[in-house]
């Protein structure tokens, strides 16, 4: 009788060992390396169930594209995010926290995109539960079709008996292989089922999306690789709490990275929101302190967003220094720059930092808004509502240029605002009609123009 191997693996980045260990040496993380069991009688075979003959390789100038269509849904924000559509054979990873939307999303495009047959293969739902989804998202669609399975090899039956022109699995983590022992959700289980998946795709031209957990860190639950081996990766942003959910672009062999797609859930499910500056900057009455107005790129996509500030007198002794959507290391940065550069003492003050929408901001085009935000809080006086600010800070105080100033300038003329501040050194392809620029050197200069 033979015997079964024992082989641990990292949960982390899906590195191999012989026996245990408290440390991965691969990636570094702490009891990260779980065991799991490999059977030698388990055969692993390809997703047709036969002998593939060797590939030849094929030279570059002859190989046709006129074909290679993208898969257009009835969702304009998905396709944007993605580059303008499915490609043929592309895998895509979506991850996101539970009950964000990533289920009602994929199967809203399902059930819309009628001039496709869709199978949505689920492992988590039953049928019913599917159908009471679809009718509270008031759609029909005759080339939909549900599945409800786990185990790989008898999905790849359905499939050659369907032939399927978009593949949704839901999720990756509930899947099983025959040639793999271990429980579903195991680190050999989703690495051997995305490899399934991805040799399907390529080998049928058929896209398949994939859903993927998340693990309490925010990261795609599963080995490092997994992300490597898909074509897209897409992550669900914001809080279930609330209406606006982001869609954000983090890998994509076919488009462009950092585009993001913003969606309100309503009852009917998830609604394209066409014009994210507009629902992410707050209605307000009247004008208060410490609010600025700023610009962010995504991708090639300029969005106008809020920045509020507070800055109060410590209270515990131990001053805070608290930011939401930004990074707190390059909030310490422009504070050292006020305080060193403009003469503001704030070792003393409590500095708190919101970026409004629950939008996650990397840019370094909001430093000015910031600061300004900043500053307004400080004089206690508020900053006109026809005004924004567009440019990075350096550790000099100056205001530096940042890329694509022209399509901020538009979309803040879009907008409607007045007034925009940005670097004096900005390069500008021509001037616009209905917005003022004001072009400043450094934050000495425009605080004296403003307070």
């Amino acid at each position: 009788m033979e015997k079964n191997k024992t082989i641990f693996y990292c949960q982390k980045c899906g590195a191999e060992y012989s026996k245990w260990m408290g440390k991965c040496s691969s990636c570094g993380e702490w009891n990260t390396i779980v065991e799991e069991i490999q059977s030698k009688k388990a055969i692993k075979k390809n997703w047709r169930n036969e002998k593939k003959q060797a590939t030849k390789p094929v030279q570059l100038n002859k190989v046709s594209l006129k074909n290679e269509q993208r898969v257009i849904t009835t969702n304009g924000e998905f396709n944007r995010v993605i580059g303008g559509g499915i490609v043929p054979g592309s895998v895509l990873l979506i991850g996101g926290e539970p009950g964000i939307g990533k289920s009602t999303l994929l199967l809203q495009i399902a059930i819309s995109t009628n001039s496709i047959k869709t199978l949505y293969v689920t492992g988590e739902e039953s049928e019913r539960q599917i159908k009471l989804r679809s009718e509270r998202l008031d759609n029909s669609n005759n080339n939909c079709y549900v599945l409800t399975e786990t185990n790989i090899q008898n999905i790849f039956i359905q499939i050659k008996n369907l032939n399927p022109s978009l593949l949704i699995i839901d999720s990756i983590q509930t899947l099983n292989s025959n040639s793999i022992e271990s429980g579903a959700g195991s680190v050999s289980q989703i690495r051997e089922c995305t490899a399934e998946l991805i040799r399907f795709a390529k080998e049928s031209n058929t896209p398949v999306v994939i859903v993927g957990h998340i693990t309490k860190d925010g990261q795609i639950a599963g080995p490092k690789i997994l992300e490597h081996m898909v074509d897209t990766v897409l992550q669900f942003e914001g809080d279930r709490n609330h209406a606006y959910r982001i869609v954000r672009c983090i890998k994509n062999r076919y488009g462009n990275t950092a585009e993001i797609a913003v969606y309100e859930m309503q009852s009917n499910g998830l609604i394209e929101v066409k014009n994210p500056s507009d629902v992410l900057i707050t209605k307000k009455e009247e004008n208060y302190s410490g609010i600025a107005i700023t610009s962010t790129l995504e991708g090639i996509r300029p969005i106008m967003i809020e920045v509020q500030a507070l800055i109060s007198n410590a209270v515990y002794g131990t001053p805070q220094r608290a930011i939401t959507g930004y990074d707190t290391k390059r909030l310490n940065m422009l504070l050292a720059v006020l305080e060193k550069r403009c003469g503001f003492k704030l070792g003393s003050k409590d500095v708190f930092v919101n970026i409004t929408g629950g939008l996650k901001v990397s840019t370094t085009s909001i430093d000015l808004g910031i600061v300004i935000a900043i500053l307004s809080s400080i004089k206690n006086q508020p900053i006109s509502d026809t005004y924004c600010f567009a440019s990075e800070i350096g550790l000099t105080g100056d205001i530096r240029p940042i890329p694509r100033i022209n399509q901020i300038i538009t979309e803040a003329e879009k907008m409607g605002y007045k007034k925009i501040f940005i670097s004096k050194y900005s390069k500008l392809a021509k001037k616009p009609k209905n917005i003022q620029i004001q072009k400043v050197s450094g934050i000495v200069q425009l605080y004296k123009i403003l307070f």
